[in-house]
This record gives C-alpha cells, structure tokens and sequence, in this order.
C-alpha cells in the first residue's frame, strides 16, 4: 500500500546564481494565456 504525501507549500527556490526562480509565476508576456480566476459564488449554509 502506497502512502500519499501531500504538496507542502513553500518559498519559491533560487536559482544557482540566487536570484529567484521565476518559473512558477505568470510573466506578464505569458499573461494572455492564462485566463482569470472565475469569481467564487459563495453558497450560504442551508
């Protein structure tokens, strides 16, 4: 049996020159391509 390990959030790495990484970020040349967030329709409790 397989144990699952969850994704554990973080600082962004560095690079090996230190600056950091930029690879998990929307550069705003990529910016087109990645559409927005869909607002979020809160549902009050029943």
């Amino acid at each position: 049996m397989e144990t699952i390990q969850a994704i554990k959030p973080g600082p962004k790495p560095n690079k090996e020159d230190g600056t950091p990484d930029e690879r998990r970020r929307v550069t705003p040349p990529n910016k087109d391509k990645h559409p927005d967030l869909k607002p979020h329709k809160h549902r009050p409790k029943d």
